[in-house]
């Protein structure tokens, strides 16, 4: 297969799967990282992603491409952030009802997520021009799932707290989610707690058919996909409990289907597939941050292979395998995902985060929705390289989901 030397932003047919397209956007970096799809108000595709040296370092910069309605060609990467003092990562694009868009991110010091604040961008012209940043939220909360709008106007906004313990480097094993509420447009917002949720982050949000909405988590443990449910539109949620849905400590994403169906893209592997492990996502980053140019510094540590063993209670285990890419579906609300479909496939290495040396072959962070053609739609990792785009007619889903 293809890969980022043609990663010119051409949607091409697959060689071998009818009704699959894909294509690799243009790197505007060494590394691109973190993928967030939305359909925009007219057809468009928007994808808004970050990239630079390396996760963690200064020059990390939130980037963001379009596909028009019934183009095969994804625009030239524009940058959206441009603080040189602190990693940008983690962006989602938000059309509001209003018309405005809005870009949130995350921004952090020198590979310390609980050092992150939540800052937010609004075009009130469909992309073509954005107002200035603002911080949203700060004291170490991070994004990375959508916004959710409900029918009575209120919108969720999930986030975790990135928590470390007095005296140590941030590990992610005591990260809690928890979800932003507004019910006056974003004006202000407060925060509802998941209870029980220590170690579960990236909670993904959807309302159901029944009008209940459903959570899933990325586990710091590198165990299995979690489940939440609030029955009262954000107000209270269930405690999380894990599903038969193994999870490798990186990000899922689910969409519901106009069928009532979910479609969960994400990761199936676990810490039980892993035969070494990492010290943290950020053990390649010097504690003092990165040098001058931006690069890590000389002597930072390299990844740290250890052999892999099973994570003790509330520790994060950083190194199972971010392969294959799979596509499950549940029919029951998300209780059960019996149908499985592996998108790619590979080692799924991801001891480092070395972009620039082609050391990580992760297929990770997936995005993924479904269009009104029903279409399915996906962005994702690909090898800490490129960003992967993935479209799915309604025929290959029907074969190959049903």
């Amino acid at each position: 297969m293809p890969g980022p030397a043609v990663a010119d932003g051409v949607v091409r047919p697959h060689p071998t799967e009818t009704g699959r397209f894909e294509s690799w956007l243009s790197a505007p970096a060494v590394q691109n990282h973190a993928a967030n799809l939305t359909v925009l108000p007219d057809g468009e595709l928007g994808c808004v992603w970050f990239g630079g040296t390396q996760e963690g370092v200064a020059d990390i910069s939130v980037w963001f491409s379009r596909l028009p309605a019934g183009g095969d060609t994804w625009s030239r990467p524009e940058r959206l952030s441009h603080d040189d003092t602190r990693s940008e990562q983690n962006p989602l694009l938000f059309t509001d009802p209003s018309g405005d868009w809005w870009l949130l991110h995350t921004a952090q010091r020198a590979g310390r997520q609980d050092t992150a604040e939540v800052r937010l961008r609004v075009s009130h012209d469909e992309g073509k021009t954005w107002g200035p940043s603002r911080v949203l939220f700060d004291g170490g909360v991070f994004v990375r799932q959508p916004v959710t709008v409900l029918p009575s106007g209120r919108r969720l906004l999930p986030v975790f707290r990135c928590v470390a313990a007095p005296g140590e480097r941030w590990s992610g094993g005591r990260d809690t989610s928890s979800v932003m509420v507004s019910d006056n447009e974003g004006v202000s917002w407060r925060e509802v707690p998941v209870p029980g949720s220590t170690g579960l982050v990236h909670m993904n949000v959807r309302p159901l058919p029944d009008g209940s909405l459903l959570a899933l988590f990325r586990s710091r443990r590198a165990d299995a996909v979690y489940r939440s449910v609030s029955y009262d539109d954000g107000e209270s949620w269930t405690e999380p409990r894990p599903l038969d849905l193994p999870n490798n400590n990186s990000s899922i994403q689910y969409t519901p289907l106009a069928d009532g169906r979910l479609a969960l893209v994400h990761n199936h592997s676990s810490a039980a597939d892993a035969v070494a492990r990492r010290v943290s996502l950020y053990d390649e980053i010097d504690d003092d941050g990165p040098s001058a140019d931006g690069e890590p510094s000389a002597d930072a540590p390299a990844a740290t292979p250890a052999p892999a063993a099973a994570p003790t209670t509330g520790a994060a285990f950083w190194g199972a395998p971010r392969a294959p890419l799979t596509l499950s579906v549940s029919s029951d609300g998300g209780l059960t995902w019996p149908v499985r479909r592996d998108l790619e496939t590979g080692d799924g290495h991801c001891l480092t985060n070395n972009s620039r040396d082609g050391l990580n072959r992760e297929l990770s962070y997936p995005s993924v929705v479904q269009t009104p053609d029903g279409a399915l739609h996906v962005a994702f990792t690909h090898h800490r390289r490129t960003i992967k785009y993935l479209r799915l007619s309604p025929t290959w889903a029907d074969r190959e989901i049903a």
